[in-house]
């Protein structure tokens, strides 16, 4: 797996994908208009591994 980040040409923001290894999106977040606030995104997402699955 891996983290693609982008900026969007239009509204300048920035964007993260988690994509698996067959390249298949399997996570998204929102815009930012930061890219360090991108990259924290992805940091927390990274420590949220013990976090527990709620129905």
């Amino acid at each position: 797996m891996y983290f693609e980040i982008w900026q969007n040409a239009q509204n300048k923001n920035w964007y993260w994908h988690l994509k698996a290894a067959n390249n298949q999106i399997i996570a998204h977040g929102e815009g930012y208009q930061n890219k360090a606030d991108c990259l924290h995104a992805i940091s927390l997402v990274k420590q949220s591994s013990s976090a527990p699955v709620r129905e």
